[in-house]
């Protein structure tokens, strides 16, 4: 059975945008190895963090929504601690209430992309 997830993971700041997007697609390209399929993308750029993680106070920022089966969680983390560009990273299964937010809320963006 197929689980909705999304994980959230920052990335150094020292990266070029070239960087960032190369690892983001690393990610996205292990979740569909694992038979994933990723239903959102969001890159919320370069922001300050709460506090400061190995020196440094700002970082890239995405998110990656999912359906996937359980082990693939497994081999994505494993990925996030291996790659040192990654500050930190949170995945977890959304319940129902929360899937419905993450539709409803891709709705709305995608609503304001096409306005623009």
């Amino acid at each position: 059975m197929l689980n909705h997830y999304e994980t959230v993971f920052i990335l150094t700041p020292v990266l070029s945008d070239v960087q960032m997007k190369e690892a983001v697609e690393k990610f996205k390209a292990i979740l569909t190895e694992n038979g994933a399929t990723i239903t959102n993308e969001e890159n919320w750029g370069l922001r300050k963090l709460a506090y400061p993680i190995q020196k440094k106070s700002t970082g890239f920022y995405s998110l990656l929504q999912f359906d996937a089966e359980s082990s693939v969680i497994a081999s994505l983390e494993l990925q996030f601690r291996r790659d040192e560009r990654v500050l930190r990273f949170l995945s977890f299964r959304l319940d129902k209430y929360g899937f419905e937010y993450a539709e409803k809320r891709k709705s709305v963006k995608s609503k304001e992309v096409k306005e623009n």
